[in-house]
């Protein structure tokens, strides 16, 4: 009797086994995989913070700081105490942000901002702009290629000048200003080159023909030249920003070149301009060389285009059916 009460006590119950299944899971599968992830992300977040410690005084020049994105990079660049020089087309509005800049209270050293015009469809002149700007503080250590146009138009009926105007502004202009910098960082030895491309530089949308094709552009040189100057010490990180709600869409341009006007279901919806900004600081902080910064929607989308190209080609196709009916 007394054999059968130990018996009964000691039997495992059916529930035991699943809980032993679940922590064989746990101990030979996700534990080796999940500790060094922690460790990798505690080490990222050390680097991060002492990469910080280091902004204030670096001298930051912002293309398309004017409005967008660049005017909230404007922002936290300026709150970490760098001395930040600001460029766009539009003077007025620069000296706007400017003066929202200096009416921030700020922890720690605060540099007056310097506003300068930038037209990056005027090749010609970047390289004296560039000396201009390498001039104000005796050298600039982060470059952020930001300012751009984006183009809502069917492929078959946009004007070749329009082809032509996004790709200046978006690639020749944006290199033009790379290539005057980079001797100034290449003999300082010190430098960081970054690239606001976008995710469809990665993956091409319907009616983005000429904007896509520019980012794309922009992502091959990123890549290139992060190889070649690695060996001098300089950095270069390529930022793929998913739809952020900015002006963009209503100042792109349509298949006549005329402004598009209204702003897009998707880019109405978007990430704010402050929340990419404040992204784009901590992936530079951490030395990421190519960050997307998106939704879970645009990552499926990048990871499909080389997985199962025939099912993102099908995607598309659908995608460009649907914005003819909405139109």
């Amino acid at each position: 009797m007394a054999y059968d009460t130990v018996e009964k006590c000691t039997a495992p119950s059916e529930g035991n086994g699943d809980w032993n299944i679940l922590y064989w899971i746990l101990g030979t599968i996700c534990m080796p995989v999940a500790v060094p992830l922690v460790l990798i992300n505690l080490w990222r977040r050390s680097l991060v913070a002492k990469q910080r410690k280091c902004l204030p005084g670096k001298v930051v020049l912002i293309t398309g700081a004017s409005s967008g994105l660049g005017e909230a990079l404007a922002h936290v660049f300026y709150k970490a105490g760098c001395k930040v020089i600001l460029a766009a087309r539009r003077l007025n509005e620069l000296e706007r942000v400017k003066k929202d800049l200096m009416a921030l209270e700020v922890v720690g050293t605060a540099y007056p901002p310097t506003v300068m015009s930038l037209d990056l469809a005027e090749l010609n002149a970047i390289p004296k702009f560039a000396n201009d700007a390498i001039a104000i503080h005796n050298g600039i250590d982060i470059l952020i290629n930001n300012g751009g146009i984006s183009v809502r138009a069917e492929a078959i009926s946009t004007a070749l000048d329009v082809d032509l105007k996004v790709m200046t502004v978006n690639y020749f202009g944006t290199v033009a200003l790379t290539k005057a910098v980079l001797p100034s960082m290449v003999k300082k030895q010190t430098g960081h080159i970054c690239f606001i491309s976008s995710v469809q530089g990665k993956i091409a949308l319907p009616y983005r023909s000429a904007y896509s094709a520019s980012k794309h552009a922009l992502q091959a040189f990123s890549d290139s030249l992060r190889a070649e100057v690695a060996s001098k010490r300089l950095k270069v990180t390529c930022f793929s920003p998913g739809y952020i709600k900015t002006q963009l869409s209503v100042n792109a341009l349509t298949a006549s070149g005329q402004k598009h006007g209204k702003m897009d279901k998707a880019t109405s919806k978007g990430m704010s301009a402050e929340e990419c900004a404040a992204s784009i600081l901590k992936s530079l902080l951490g030395n990421e060389k190519d960050v997307i910064i998106s939704d879970l929607q645009a990552k499926v989308g990048f990871w499909l285009r080389f997985i199962c190209p025939p099912l993102y080609f099908w995607i598309m196709e659908k995608r460009a059916l649907s914005t003819v009916k909405e139109e």
